[in-house]
């Protein structure tokens, strides 16, 4: 019978392969383990710190949003106060003016409604540059790296619309 060279199992280079390996292993967990986590730790801390500054840049901004609200609130109720007085000096004197003076005291209504409009639109403009302002400097620190200007341009159009469409 002939036997077979090609097949036949030699232990000794296996158990010389199995050190090998286990020493390249070794090596490999010696020099590149190590350094590799640090780096992946050092990421996941920078990553941390990014998402912390967001949500401290978010608290922020709802804050001021907070805030401007309430000054729309504000702006609404002086907006009526200046048209109910405006009503009340208009009522006082048509009592007191015949014939002429009634088509007078209408148009002073008309005019008192007209201001009180203005100043109304006056103060909402000024509180959305002023939102617009504060949401366009958080929004570049946080989007400085991913957004180029034309999308930045966009998206405060899209965020000022967003407003027009609430008031």
């Amino acid at each position: 019978m002939q036997t077979l060279d090609i097949i036949s199992v030699n232990i000794w280079q296996i158990i010389i392969s199995l050190c090998n390996l286990v020493i390249i292993f070794l090596i490999m967990k010696k020099f590149l383990f190590k350094p590799v986590k640090d780096m992946i730790a050092k990421r996941e801390a920078k990553v941390n710190e990014v998402l912390d500054e967001a949500k401290q840049e978010r608290a922020e901004a709802e804050k001021t949003k907070t805030l401007w609200e309430e000054k729309m609130a504000a702006s609404d109720e002086e907006a009526d106060r200046i048209i109910k007085k405006a009503v009340a000096k208009a009522g006082k004197r048509s009592e007191l003016i015949i014939g002429n003076a009634n088509s007078k005291a209408d148009e002073i209504v008309r005019q008192a409604k007209a201001e009180a409009e203005l100043e109304h639109k006056a103060a909402e403009e000024s509180i959305r540059h002023e939102i617009v302002t504060l949401s366009s400097a958080l929004t570049g620190k946080l989007l400085e790296r991913e957004i180029n200007p034309d999308d930045h341009s966009e998206l405060i159009d899209e965020f000022i619309n967003e407003i027009g469409e609430i008031s």
